[in-house]
């Protein structure tokens, strides 16, 4: 069931996320606005927009030659740089901290920066392409830029999460009052240091680790990050089996079945959040991962979580579904009124069930996106923003997106429900399921049909059960020109009665009934003889029998005398 509606919707779920992508990261200028932290009031120069500020990091001394903070970019690097060489005095002169004296500024600002260094190789991936490196910080690669209005005075490097609440790492454009504007980390992010290096900073576990484990390995992670990720798909894989065995083990033990549908339901939502609790807590409390590792395991975690409420709301829809309404297909392809209502009825909430899976999807990819920056983090963001993505993803999904709709139309017109008998493409069959992308459809012989909506409802076919479910079945048989039809009417009209008294045939009124010649050739005359019937389900039966009979009846007639078939060799028939 959980594989049914995520297989068809897997690509309509990318779709969303993709064309939902932020087309830039970035802030412009009239974004942000001159409130606490802010950097004070913002004024505008011929080299752009700025924020004033009477000095800038005096209690540091002298600023070394070789830090560049002329632009986005050159900050961006000069601070990498220090803090790959420990020279956090340095480093300290990249963060505007204007909010302190200058006796806290040389002794706390070295700290500060070695404590967003941290933060930063832990929780931020720079999209070094977003780094204008340009003092305006005017972007030219955003199509349309108008250099005239796009210089910017504050650019944000990432967003990340703090105390319920969303908290942007800036780099802001301050001018001193006598000297060049110059770009710092903002003081609101150096506001924010002390605490998002407490969420975020090395671990206790891993402050305790050798040297040596703490030492870089390769792709820019540390050697007990290579060793610690086995561990934890090892735990979360632990985490999820016994979850799995706990819940089959309540479930082998309960008798009730209201219960046993509440447990069915939760089972997977609730082993995919626990392994995404084990996950979380783990990356949260015992190993706090670098940026290159925690840019994926951060949307994977929110994904994780939102897939297990999405699960659990529609296992509850299909368990409320079920004690609404029977989708037993023996009891709906029945025939009667109320069974006609019935299948309706089951029609419309099949296809409520499909609607709601798409509403929670639709909300799912949004709570992820405004959860989780992981396109943007892998470089999605200019492939999305100029639209390529969007429209090779539109393309590869349209068939997906047309079954579909295609699916709801059905249930919406009624022009198939389940539980319906057709006759389709010769196929006696009764239709099974209305699923997005097929329709299930089960031969009167026991074989499945699986056809794509969008095939099924392109197709003409006959729907014995659709408003009326009484319907006349043509038993033709070829007679000779000399052939007593009359006798072969009494014969007939004593099949029917006789069917009707011994074997409960569910035969149609005697008004429907009738002996027609319908054709004749050289050969002789093809006779019809109508059956009419009120269920569809022993129709086919019943007329098969009819037309038995009435062959028996008339080589009884042959042996008496009389000529009933026509004379004709094979060659001649040919």
């Amino acid at each position: 069931m959980i594989a049914s509606f995520l297989r068809p919707l897997a690509g309509m779920l990318l779709l969303f996320l993709v064309a939902g992508l932020p087309a830039h990261a970035q802030l412009d200028a009239g974004s942000l606005g001159t409130g606490p932290g802010s950097g004070g009031s913002a004024s505008s120069s011929e080299s752009g927009e700025f924020f004033n500020q009477e000095t800038i990091n005096a209690g540091l001394g002298e600023l070394p030659d070789w830090v560049d903070r002329s632009t986005p970019q050159g900050t961006m690097e000069s601070f990498r740089a220090a803090a790959e060489a420990e020279d956090w005095q340095a480093a300290a002169h990249l963060l505007n901290l204007g909010d302190y004296s200058d006796e806290e500024q040389a002794a706390g600002g070295p700290l500060l920066a070695r404590s967003l260094a941290s933060v930063i190789d832990r929780k931020v991936l720079i999209d070094w392409h977003d780094l204008p490196d340009r003092p305006d910080g005017i972007d030219f690669s955003a199509s349309g830029s108008d250099p005239a209005s796009s210089a910017r005075r504050s650019i944000r490097i990432w967003v990340l999460s703090m105390d319920k609440r969303s908290v942007p790492i800036l780099l802001n454009r301050v001018k001193p009052e006598n000297g060049n504007a110059v770009w710092l980390f903002s003081k609101t992010t150096v506001a924010n240091v002390p605490r998002l290096a407490e969420l975020y900073g090395p671990s206790r576990i891993e402050q305790r680790l050798p040297g040596t484990l703490r030492e870089r390995a390769f792709w820019g992670l540390r050697w007990w990050e290579v060793l610690a990720l086995p561990i934890l798909a090892g735990a979360a894989a632990i985490a999820g089996f016994a979850t799995s065995h706990v819940i089959q083990a309540i479930s082998r033990r309960t008798g009730r079945r209201i219960l046993q549908d509440v447990i069915k339901a939760s089972r997977w939502p609730a082993i995919i959040a626990v392994v995404t609790f084990v996950i979380s807590t783990i990356t949260a409390n015992l190993f706090v991962f670098s940026g290159q590792v925690d840019v994926f395991l951060q949307p994977l975690t929110v994904l994780g979580y939102t897939i297990a409420i999405m699960l659990l709301l529609v296992n509850g829809i299909d368990r409320i579904l079920d004690r609404i309404v029977s989708f037993d297909n023996e009891t709906l392809s029945a025939s009667g009124p109320e069974f006609e209502y019935r299948r309706s009825v089951a029609t419309r909430l099949a296809a409520f069930r499909r609607a709601a899976i798409v509403i929670v999807v639709v909300v799912a990819a949004g709570i992820v996106l405004s959860s989780a920056n992981v396109f943007r983090s892998v470089g999605f963001t200019l492939l999305a923003s100029a639209g390529a993505l969007t429209i090779i993803l539109g393309f590869a999904a349209r068939n997906v997106l047309s079954n579909i709709m295609a699916s709801l139309q059905i249930s919406l017109n009624q022009s198939a429900r389940i539980g319906d008998r057709l006759l389709f493409k010769g196929y006696m069959v009764v239709v099974e399921r209305i699923n997005f992308t097929y329709v299930q459809l089960r031969v009167w012989s026991g074989e499945r049909l699986i056809v794509p909506v969008t095939e099924f409802t392109s197709e003409v076919y006959e729907n014995w059960t659709l408003k009326n479910s009484d319907m006349v079945r043509p038993v033709m048989i070829r007679l000779s020109h000399s052939a007593n039809i009359e006798k072969l009417r009494d014969a007939y009209n004593h099949i029917l009665d006789e069917g009707c008294d011994t074997e409960d045939w569910e035969i149609g009124p005697k008004e429907d009934r009738g002996v027609h010649v319908a054709g004749h050739d050289i050969f002789g005359q093809e006779v019809m003889f109508k059956v009419p019937t009120t269920d569809p389900s022993t129709s086919w039966v019943i007329s098969c029998t009819v037309r038995e009979r009435l062959l028996k009846a008339a080589a009884k007639m042959q042996e008496e005398g009389e000529t009933v078939f026509p004379e004709a060799n094979p060659a001649e028939a040919a």
